[in-house]
Formats: C-alpha cells, structure tokens, sequence
C-alpha cells in the first residue's frame, strides 16, 4: 500500500491537546483534516500514510470565533477535525511525523 498524493491533501495535521491525548489511551488519534473530506477519504489517508487498520472515523466541525485584532473585527477560520480509531493493537507515534 503506497501513499497517493491526494492522501497528503486530506490529513492537514495532527492535534496535540490534552484532550486528544487521553484519547490516544482509547486507541484514538485526532487530526485536522480537509473541510472536504469525506469518512471514507479520511480512512483511506490514515490507513495508507500511517499503514494501521481504521475501525471507524467520527468527524466535527469546530466554527471559527469572531475576533477583535488591531481594533477591527476578525473571523477566524472553521476547522474540521477527525477522530479515528484504530484497531486493537495498532498505535500511531504523531509526535515523529511522517
């Protein structure tokens, strides 16, 4: 199984909070993602790039705030974010990178 180009595309970066920490412990991996991005897309990337079994992909979008900046009115950009999780026994290093 070799990596597509459009993989790259899809998985935009992995996010490192506390939250998406303890959920690693559930065997889960959070990644922004492509507001585009479809489940079947998302699976397909991360079991490609990252060569684990995907056994479901739960997906929100996070609604970017309106700021203030400079004294002008801001709008920050919505995120789109996916929670996969892996097979038992299968574990993803975000911290290396690909």
């Amino acid at each position: 199984m070799s990596a597509d180009p459009r993989h790259y595309d899809v998985i935009v970066a992995p996010v490192i909070t506390e939250k998406a920490t303890n959920l690693s412990e559930l065997n889960k991996v959070v990644f922004r993602v492509a507001p585009k991005a479809t489940k079947p897309q998302i699976k397909e990337a991360v079991e490609r790039l990252f060569e684990v079994k995907v056994k479901s992909v739960n997906t929100l979008i996070t609604k970017g705030k309106t700021k203030m900046f400079r004294g002008q009115r801001g709008q920050r950009s919505d995120v789109k974010k996916a929670i996969v999780t892996l097979e038992e026994g299968q574990t993803i290093d975000v911290t290396t990178g690909l």
